[in-house]
């Protein structure tokens, strides 16, 4: 008589062995200097203390540990219907960092959490080699993580991921916003496109209303609506590490320009009785937006609720440092605007 077996029930732990073989390799590569193996792998774990003479980037008086928590979203829709999963690892990553960064943290590690509905250890791969090309962008280590196969609460194609950042600021260095005042200005940087909110919305306007398919090509981008919808989120660690090391007294506050646009995410860091004069014409908006709103028919003023509009990242500096700050920003390669002031 046939005995029940994992598999009968969706669950192969053949596949699952050898996906989790593929997984070191990728974690290696973004290994930093503070990493500690411990073998066997339960658990991460990441030094903090700094020793004389070590090759630690940066030593940290009163050392504060700041943590961050995000998915991807519906974007990963669309890498399903592609078929293409190699960047949303980049945007699950971005979107923790790039929270973690606008207290003024150095991110230090990161942790996956990949929910699938089968056993894929190619796509498994794919997806990790996305978040571990992130965490090298952002200089992070990807310290562990956890993949789930759960075959009734997700179909055989579909799969989730959240991710997990914790990063570390001298106390006496935090950025919480309190010394922001009138007459300091916005600087905003440069978003890679829609980054990777409000595809709910991209989704209905693009699929439901226009009809298109992903694999459709877009005369005026040269692209298919796959690929300009899987443009990963940028990562702007790297720049505002080097802006902090250099300005850090300028920079008076940083917020991250995800889901509810310029106004809901500025407003969050603003001291009371203080308030945004942004100029709505002051950057190129960039023609992803356009398209979508085109297509859908959608306000301007909803476009900016909804969607960062080409800028992902706003740093709120004083306005003597306003020369030096954007000069440093340029030596970094960063494109950006003066797109407003505190009032």
């Amino acid at each position: 008589m046939a005995k029940t077996t994992y598999k009968d029930s969706g669950v192969d732990l053949e596949l699952y062995g050898d996906a989790m073989k593929r997984l070191p390799a990728l974690m290696n590569r973004t290994e930093t200097p503070r990493v500690c193996r411990l073998p066997g792998g339960f658990a991460g774990l990441f030094q903090l203390d700094f020793e004389k003479g070590s090759p630690f980037r940066r030593n940290y008086e009163d050392p504060v540990l700041i943590s961050c928590t995000d998915g991807v979203g519906t974007k990963l829709k669309i890498a399903i219907m592609m078929d293409f999963h190699e960047t949303v690892g980049i945007d699950l990553v971005a979107m923790s960092v790039n929270d973690a960064i606008c207290c003024g943290a150095e991110p230090l590690f990161f942790l996956d959490y990949v929910a699938m509905g089968k056993d894929n250890p190619v796509r498994l791969e794919k997806i990790v080699t996305g978040i571990s090309d992130g965490c090298v962008e952002a200089g992070c280590a990807l310290l562990g993580g956890e993949t789930a196969i759960m075959p009734d609460m997700y179909s055989a194609e579909d799969y989730d991921l959240g991710g997990f950042c914790v990063g570390v600021a001298s106390k006496k260095n935090i950025i919480d916003g309190s010394a922001i005042k009138s007459g300091d200005i916005l600087l905003g940087l440069a978003s890679s496109g829609l980054h990777s909110n409000g595809f709910s919305l991209v989704r209905k306007v693009v699929f439901e209303m226009a009809g298109l398919k992903v694999t459709d090509r877009v005369p005026d981008f040269d692209k298919t609506v796959g690929e300009i919808l899987l443009t990963p989120t940028k990562i702007y660690v790297k720049p505002v590490m080097a802006l902090l090391d250099a300005h850090r007294p300028a920079i008076h506050g940083i917020a991250h320009i995800t889901g509810g646009g310029l106004e809901e995410n500025l407003t969050r860091i603003l001291p009371q009785n203080l308030t945004l004069d942004i100029h709505e014409s002051s950057w190129p908006v960039p023609d992803v937006f356009r398209w979508i709103q085109k297509l859908g028919e959608i306000e301007t003023s909803e476009m900016f609720r909804v969607f960062n509009m080409g800028i992902g990242l706003v740093l709120v500096i004083s306005p003597e440092s306003e020369a030096a700050v954007r000069d440093q920003l340029q030596h970094e390669g960063c494109e950006h605007w003066k797109i407003g002031v505190i009032r």
